[in-house]
């Protein structure tokens, strides 16, 4: 499923902006028709390299939009990511020694078939598809992100979940001694999340393990993240290496955290404020100088394929 080999393109020689913005120049300039890509997760681009190794990808998926992808530069050096600090720039700065191989992910709960997988045999015989979403963050800025994953539901249902299963918890890798931030107790790690079934098993909810055709770097959530679009993007929990069903709605980090700013449904919904600002409008990451903010919309844009998901629920008191 990961094919490639080491790149002798360094960084600087592959994030110009105009590259990133077209493409498929991008591609061939990165070197993707040939090999893999290194990229610097560390301090610098000469300490803690790590290789991304290409992905075979399957595009031109009925579920992306057609909106302008973020440059793949605004797209790993723009994150959040408590495990390694609290700064946007932290993650990719902070991430170099992060091992995302070898990877471990165990499924448990109500379900015929339980276990721990290594990741290569958790995926094993599932297309790798090129799924372009909409990100909008709950602190009001928003990207473009081309993610290559596969649909949850494909990988869930071979468990065969029983009648219990009402929800699906995930949770992330714990291991402080690589995430600097598990260290200083900004949150009560490890972090966790959790959706129904229902939002589980919907066809635009997948597992990510790359952007723009390379596995995903350790600051995007190497590797293997959630990515549920109509949400906001702290639902979609990085690093998994579990995933339960359950009966009880499970707890989340963020609900557990601050429980009257972040609900556990976390739909995209411009009608609901933040209790401290306006989720009316959003500033798109590369917008420009100014980046000019841009209405937001229900669902994140996807209400058309979700909304009847909460179909006669009230979604101020579920937020």
């Amino acid at each position: 499923m990961l094919i490639g080999k080491q790149s002798d393109i360094r960084p600087a020689e592959i994030t110009p902006e105009s590259v990133y913005r077209q493409r498929r120049r991008f591609l061939q300039q990165a070197g993707f028709a040939t090999g893999g890509l290194l990229l610097a997760s560390g301090c610098t681009a000469d300490e803690d390299e790590l290789e991304l190794r290409r992905l075979a990808v399957s595009r031109g998926s009925p579920f992306s939009t057609d909106e302008e992808p973020n440059a793949f530069e605004d797209i790993i050096s723009y994150n959040n990511f408590y495990e390694f600090g609290l700064g946007k720039r932290d993650p990719a700065r902070l991430s170099g020694k992060f091992h995302p191989r070898p990877w471990t992910v165990t499924v448990d709960g109500e379900a015929e078939r339980t276990g721990t997988f290594d990741l290569d045999d958790f995926i094993r015989g599932q297309p790798i598809e090129e799924r372009v979403y909409r990100l909008r963050c709950v602190e009001a800025w928003s990207m473009v992100v081309p993610w290559n994953g596969i649909p949850l539901a494909a990988l869930l249902k071979p468990f065969k979940p029983t009648s219990r299963a009402k929800y699906v918890a995930f949770e992330t890798v714990m291991r402080p001694e690589e995430m600097p931030g598990q260290r200083r107790g900004l949150l009560d790690f490890p972090y966790v999340e959790g959706l129904t079934i229902a939002e589980a098993m919907h066809p635009l909810t997948i597992l990510a393990l790359g952007i723009y055709g390379v596995e995903l770097p350790n600051q995007n959530g190497a590797p293997l993240r959630l990515v549920v679009p109509w949400k906001y993007g702290f639902k979609s929990i990085k690093s998994i290496v579990r995933i339960s069903f359950t009966e009880q709605q499970p707890p989340t980090t963020w609900s557990l955290a601050a429980p009257r700013e972040y609900g556990f449904y976390a739909n995209v919904n411009p009608e609901v404020d933040h209790p401290r600002w306006s989720q009316a409008r959003e500033r798109r990451i590369g917008g420009g100088l100014f980046n000019e903010k841009i209405p937001t919309r229900m669902f994140n844009g996807y209400a058309e394929q979700v909304a009847s998901l909460y179909a006669g629920m009230d979604l101020r008191k579920n937020f």
